[in-house]
């Protein structure tokens, strides 16, 4: 049986460990070199709307990113002309952003009703204090956040922890980039809706940004970013903080040579291990800065702890100190090995003898007693969630007069079964989506789909689930969205679902280069709508399903269509925006003015043919006086449109 790296019922393991060990005597204090150190994301681009972002190494704080922004300007950024100085509200706490890279994104299409949604699929679940995100440029535009945990449930506004607006071009601000900004434009944050929204106006401004420190782990975090007017992007940063464990291994009798110690997260996963130095004193430096981990001792052969073999080790507000006390056991020694059925080791099970001493696994799934009396004993394994038990630890007994150590009372749990499967669209692995297991009569376990769609709901009880998928933001279930299961004793994979995305349409109606307001443009197929055309000439519409689609355009009054008066286009599975699909009229002819001109019957005709001429350049009559009028405002109309379509520099 494959085992999930990070699962429900591991972190439950875990956190049950850990609360157990709150009670155990250790020294969180912080030494006197203590530093805390602050770290930005760095990024890369793997693919069209495909990026990675890691913000810690230890352990990594890392994720995938997917996006259907549109383009134009959008990727990485260096940091070097846009950053977050030490002033800024975050900076304080983290340092300035100076040089250290961001991402710029933008709407799907540049219309409310098509947002662009970007996911983070982080690689393990988010620690819950030392590290922030931000956004940035809210201004024309609005953000959702929405984040989901790796128990499947949404996150509340309080959870995701916004801290708060600024400018980061506000005038006075120490070290701030060149940009010019005011200090009252900042986002407004709606807690109920969990969206920020730039200001009132809707207006291009340089600076408005928001912070967020979530307080809950996180699995899926997303970005549902629509257009309030203009061409706006919007700008993401991470940042975390690193901290230091320290500690003094301490040798009563025998020796600390081969001790080993081991630094786990909050969900139980091994981040790193060390020995400790001759003198006894071991560090594990540039850690995470948050709560939840715990540093666990293995003494060398023949020696034991003196207390807990695992002890807790906050990093939340400070550096943190753990330290341990071995000997040689005194006799009887009693050990034994709690292992799965593939042979590797559990951490943290708790095992009691029948004289009510009791002690949990360390990292290499060992437990040991000293001390044990002569007589018959049993030693009980404390089955885990997820787990049955296999192979119990058998019976034995110390002779009368022995020092003789008792080893290889082993124990074999046997993992329940899990459920595995995939959600895809056409474009592959779809993160972010939740999958939910519900066990007929009671019981219901939820998860997160990774980077690459895939799913684990694991260590099972036998019976009859009902399993469904909950599509993340911009996307549909295509076919079933629950599925009937039967689990017994093995594993059932290829439980899979299939998503399809929304898409767009957007384009332009203009005469020559001028836009044209009041056109109307009819949208039929699997969504029907009706457009009518402002002062840029442009229409768009998001949120269309897959299908077939045609416009149709309708000239205001005194136009003419040139060229085809309908488009078609066809939306797939995968949710393309698609563009230009602009229509040509033709802008209707004013004659001069009576009177004006020599008079005579042919004076009206020559005039309107210098017009017709202009339009085409095919004449030196072009510049007459009416020509140079037509001209010119041939000129308005196209800076007017370049006006329209321009795209804002980041």
């Amino acid at each position: 049986m494959s085992r999930p790296t990070r699962t429900t019922a591991r972190s439950a393991l875990a956190g049950a460990v850990a609360a157990g060990l709150v009670a155990a005597s250790v020294l969180l204090t912080s030494p006197a070199s203590a530093a805390t150190v602050a770290q930005w994301a760095s990024w890369s681009t793997t693919g069209p709307g495909s990026y990675t972002m890691q913000v810690a190494n230890t352990p990594r704080l890392s994720a995938t990113v997917s996006t259907d922004s549109r383009s134009g300007q959008i990727g990485v950024i260096s940091g070097t002309s846009t950053w977050l100085a030490a002033g800024t509200p975050v900076g304080q706490k983290y340092g300035s952003s100076q040089n250290q890279p961001y991402l710029n994104l933008r709407p799907k299409a540049d219309t409310p009703t098509a947002p662009s949604t970007t996911t983070y699929a982080f690689a393990a679940a988010t620690p819950t204090s030392g590290w922030a995100f931000v956004l940035g440029d809210i201004d024309a535009d609005a953000v959702q956040v929405r984040a989901i945990g790796p128990d499947g449930i949404a996150l509340t506004a309080a959870q995701l922890g916004y801290r708060g607006g600024f400018n980061y071009c506000a005038p006075g601000l120490a070290g701030k980039p060149s940009c010019t900004g005011s200090a009252t434009d900042v986002p407004v944050w709606d807690a109920a809706t969990t969206t920020l929204t730039g200001n009132a106006a809707a207006i291009d401004t340089s600076g408005a940004a928001a912070w967020f420190e979530p307080s809950a782990p996180i699995s899926a975090l997303t970005f549902v970013y629509r257009q309030r007017s203009g061409f706006p992007v919007f700008q993401t940063w991470f940042t975390a903080l690193t901290r230091d464990i320290t500690g003094t291994v301490t040798a009563s009798t025998g020796s600390i040579t081969g001790t080993v110690l081991t630094l786990r997260d909050a969900d139980g996963e091994v981040v790193a291990t060390t020995t400790p130095l001759a003198d006894g004193t071991y560090a594990f430096t540039g850690v995470q800065a948050s709560a939840g981990y715990t540093v666990s001792v293995t003494p060398p052969a023949g020696s034991i702890a003196d207390g807990a073999v695992t002890l807790p080790a906050d990093l939340s507000t400070q550096d943190a100190v753990a330290d341990f006390g071995i000997h040689v056991i005194i006799p009887v020694g009693v050990s034994g090995t709690v292992r799965d059925t593939a042979g590797d080791p559990i951490a943290g099970v708790t095992v009691q003898l029948d004289t009510g001493a009791t002690t949990t696994t360390g990292p290499d799934g060992v437990y040991r007693f000293e001390e044990v009396p002569t007589g018959p004993h049993t030693a009980t394994v404390a089955v885990p969630a997820g787990y049955t038990l296999a192979v119990p630890p058998p019976p034995f007994a110390v002779p009368i007069g022995s020092e003789d150590p008792i080893d290889g009372l082993d124990a074999v749990l046997q993992e329940n079964p899990d459920i595995t499967g995939r959600v895809t669209d056409a474009g592959g692995g779809v993160a972010g989506a939740v999958v939910t297991a519900v066990l007929a009569g009671g019981g219901t376990v939820s998860v997160v789909t990774g980077a690459d769609g895939s799913y684990t709901l694991p260590r099972l009880t036998p019976g009859s689930y009902t399993i469904s998928v909950t599509p993340p933001p911009g996307t549909t279930v295509v076919g079933p969205a629950s599925q009937s299961v039967t689990v017994a004793s093995t594993d059932i994979g290829d439980v899979d679902f299939a998503l399809a995305r929304a898409g767009a349409v957007e384009g332009v109606v203009s005469a020559g280069s001028a836009p044209v307001a009041g056109a109307a443009v009819q949208l039929t197929g699997p969504v029907n709508a009706a457009f009518t055309t402002g002062t840029d000439g442009a229409f768009a519409l998001g949120g269309l399903p897959a299908g077939t689609y045609t416009l149709t355009v309708t000239p205001p009054a005194g136009y003419t269509v040139t060229g085809a008066a309908t488009r078609t286009f066809t939306i797939t599975a995968a949710g393309e925006a698609v563009d230009d699909q602009d229509f040509a009229l033709v802008a209707p002819v004013t004659p001069p003015p009576t009177g004006v001109g020599p008079a005579g019957p042919g004076a009206g005709t020559s005039s309107s043919a210098t017009v017709e001429l202009a339009d085409s350049g095919s004449d030196a009559g072009a510049f007459a006086p009416a020509g140079l009028l037509g001209i010119a405002a041939l000129m308005l109309g196209l800076v007017s449109l370049v006006g329209s379509r321009r795209h804002r520099h980041s």
